[in-house]
């Protein structure tokens, strides 16, 4: 009785707010009689009644009660309001108001989302509503709440919107969530929201991001039976696809497709095609295509796709020549010009021509790039001049520039060549430290200096050193010591090593067991190499198809004793015999 009294007294108030809103005398809501009574429930319901008369007293209504001091309106006041603008079609008002209450409230949960959706009964407007909570959640980088509200929508049965799907799947793409995006995909058009050209657009976007020609492949059949025609980011796209998968004839068809069905090519479409040849060293077909340049000219990208071309196969005189021609169009060399022409101008040795660019891009306040530091830095490490590869770290991080793992490597490599070996353990450290990995080459330039010095004592002492720095000595740095030592043929440091790593408790895997076998096998020790494949075979360690062309690339001089050894490990199962094939296949 006492809930049927309430509920009659609250009918009553809302009926009184209401005449009160009518008449225009709000500031009478304000006072203590009334005010104290009105919540957002009654306001709420004040807002459902006049829905019904439009939304000008509505809305008005709900922008003076916000400027009451203290109050705020409640999640399901706003949701009111929102359905109330999208069905008198003031779609812009409402989904500014959706974006205000995503800001504010945590609204992709589905119980929140149920609640709500509960209040409207029009499928149309909620399908409004929640597309732009999609949209705006995607466009927020909110990509989970995003997928959250589709899938809500798909369950309830409201059909999104094609815009908000568009960014939605545009935002799935930027992230690299490309498994989710065929999912969300195959979810929307299983209810009913047909693709279009922009649709097809990030779908494709998706497979270059992957790698993914096959699917691409499907994409354009997709188009065509739906009656869709690619457009020039289409085509683009797929020929940026084809020529980073190196697929030059499949790219050239694509540029031939796209002018047959009435799409010029632009700059875009030949810098891609041109950037995969000089990427293979084909200058030749790269410099025909640069002629064949037609109703577009070349660009900052041509230019430097071509010079960068020419650096590497060689030719620094193209390379400068063209740089000059870039000039004379007035387009003006970029930082990734001058690291072209910088790293092939070290290689070369000319350091004084260096020099001269180097003084050109301060002239032009060109700042450089990790990629200029590390090339000068690398480019003195080279000739043994190591306090000036340090002078250029220093003004690295001088300029705010973060060390890579390219610029550790270098210095690293750099005192290994000038038997400074304490200060290439201590950039070992450093390098580490910054949470960088070092690779296999790292290590083998450390046993490398010490093997020539035939001191197993202090390969085996590095390991303590890194322990003791601090450095966590996991399996790589073990694999990387052995490996290198096998390979240097100092079978009883590298047993040494295995040794100590057995002892921390850090088991072997294939690439350690596969390594000391061949290197014993090779020495004429069977017994121990027999003894290593056996523990092999009883902790199941099969060699991958990786693997053994790791192993095969390292000793590829070796011929006779490398198949002996493939064929043993075959026979004892620890290697497949279609893996041998294959390898024995490509031999050939």
């Amino acid at each position: 009785m006492e809930c049927l009294h309430f509920a009659r007294s609250e009918s009553l108030l809302v009926k009184t707010v209401c005449a009160v809103v009518v008449k225009g005398y709000w500031d009478k809501l304000l006072k203590p009689k009334i005010g104290s009574s009105v919540t957002s429930s009654v306001i709420n319901q004040v807002l459902s009644e006049f829905s019904v008369n439009g939304f000008l007293v509505s809305w008005s209504f709900f922008k003076w009660v916000e400027t009451i001091p203290g109050y705020k309106h409640s999640l399901q006041s706003s949701w009111t309001l929102i359905c109330t603008l999208t069905k008198q079609n003031h779609f812009r008002a409402a989904q500014n108001l959706v974006e205000k209450i995503a800001r504010r409230d945590f609204l992709s949960s589905p119980a929140v989302l149920n609640a709500l959706v509960n209040s409207c009964c029009d499928p149309d407007v909620n399908a409004h509503v929640l597309s732009w909570l999609v949209i705006f959640y995607a466009d927020s980088k909110m990509t989970s709440e995003a997928v959250q509200v589709f899938e809500h929508m798909r369950v309830c049965g409201y059909k999104p919107h094609l815009h908000a799907c568009t960014v939605l799947l545009n935002s799935l793409v930027k992230e690299g969530l490309t498994n989710l995006v065929w999912k969300v995909y195959k979810k929307m058009v299983k209810v009913g929201v047909h693709p279009n050209l922009l649709v097809y657009n990030v779908l494709i976007h998706a497979c270059c991001k992957s790698r993914d020609a096959e699917k691409a492949e499907e994409l354009l059949i997709e188009m065509e039976s739906n009656n869709v025609s690619p457009d020039i980011f289409t085509y683009n796209t797929l020929i940026s696809l084809y020529c980073k998968k190196g697929m030059h004839y499949e790219a050239l068809c694509v540029q031939d497709r796209m002018e047959k069905g009435g799409v010029c090519p632009d700059i875009v479409t030949y810098n891609s095609l041109i950037y995969s040849y000089c990427r293979e060293g084909r200058m030749r077909e790269a410099w025909r295509l640069f002629k064949e340049i037609k109703g577009d000219v070349p660009n900052h990208v041509t230019y430097t796709t071509l010079i960068d071309g020419y650096c590497r196969v060689g030719d620094i005189v193209k390379a400068l020549q063209l740089r000059g021609e870039m000039e004379a169009n007035g387009l003006y060399p970029g930082v990734v010009t001058y690291n072209a022409l910088l790293r092939k101008l070290f290689e070369e040795g000319r350091m004084g021509d260096a020099n001269k660019i180097l003084n050109e891009m301060g002239d032009r306040k060109i700042k450089p790039d990790v990629v200029t530091c590390n090339t000068l830095i690398n480019a003195y490490c080279k000739i043994g001049d190591m306090r000036s590869a340090l002078k250029f770290r220093n003004r690295m991080l001088e300029a705010g520039l973060r060390p890579d793992q390219f610029t550790y490597k270098a210095l690293i490599h750099g005192y290994c060549k000038s038997k400074e070996i304490n200060s290439a353990k201590e950039m070992l450290f450093d390098m580490i430290r910054a949470g960088l990995s070092p690779s296999y080459c790292t290590y083998t330039w450390l046993v490398d200096f010490y093997c020539n010095r035939n001191d197993d004592e202090a390969i085996l002492a590095l390991l303590d050193e890194l322990v003791q720095g601090g450095i966590c000595v996991d399996i790589s740095v073990y694999r990387a010591m052995i490996r290198r030592l096998c390979k240097k043929e100092r079978i009883g440091c590298a047993q040494r090593v295995f040794g100590a790593m057995q002892t921390r408790g850090i088991l072997g895997d294939t690439v350690i067991y596969s390594s000391l076998a061949y290197a014993h096998f090779r020495g004429g020790d069977d017994i121990s190499a027999s003894a290593l494949l056996d523990e092999m075979y009883q902790r199941r360690l099969m060699l991958t198809l990786k693997i053994f062309r790791s192993i095969s690339a390292s000793y590829a001089e070796d011929g006779t004793n490398l198949d002996a050894f493939w064929s043993t490990l075959t026979d004892r199962g620890l290697i497949s015999k279609s893996i041998y094939q294959k390898f024995q296949q490509a031999k050939l």
